[in-house]
C-alpha cells in the first residue's frame, strides 16, 4: 500500500534549494491565505497559478521543507510558497526551451 504521506516524510533540507535568490518563478497553484498572511481573510486568493514573480528569501519550516518568500510584484506582497507550487522561468532546461520555440524568447522579455 502507497504511502499518502510521502512527500511531508521528504526533508527537503538534506538537498540544497531548488530555486536561488533573485530567480523568476511562476505559481503552479492558487495559493489561499491559510491564516499565516495579516491583512487578508482566511481562504482568501493571494496568488493565482501562472502569476510569476521572483524569490526573495529564502528559508526552512520544520527543519523540513524550504520556503520560498516570492515577491509578486503585480500585488505588491510577499508570499511564502513550497518548491512544490513553483516552477523556475529563469533556468528551464534545454529541452524545455526548445519545446517552446519562439515562445522561449518571449519569456526572456516577460
Amino acid at each position: 500500500m502507497a504511502d499518502i504521506n510521502r512527500d511531508e516524510d521528504t526533508i527537503e533540507v538534506a538537498d540544497p534549494p531548488r530555486f536561488v535568490f533573485g530567480e523568476r518563478v511562476v505559481s503552479r497553484t492558487t495559493i489561499r491565505n491559510d491564516g499565516t498572511f495579516n491583512g487578508k481573510d482566511i481562504g482568501d486568493v493571494l496568488v493565482k497559478k501562472g502569476d510569476i514573480g521572483y524569490v526573495v528569501s529564502i528559508g526552512t519550516f520544520l527543519q523540513q521543507f524550504y520556503i520560498y518568500a516570492v515577491e509578486f510584484t503585480d500585488y505588491g506582497y510577499r508570499v511564502g510558497m513550497r518548491a512544490k507550487e513553483l516552477m523556475t522561468l529563469d533556468n528551464l532546461p534545454d529541452d524545455i526551451l526548445a519545446q517552446l520555440g519562439d515562445r522561449a524568447s518571449a519569456l526572456k522579455e516577460l
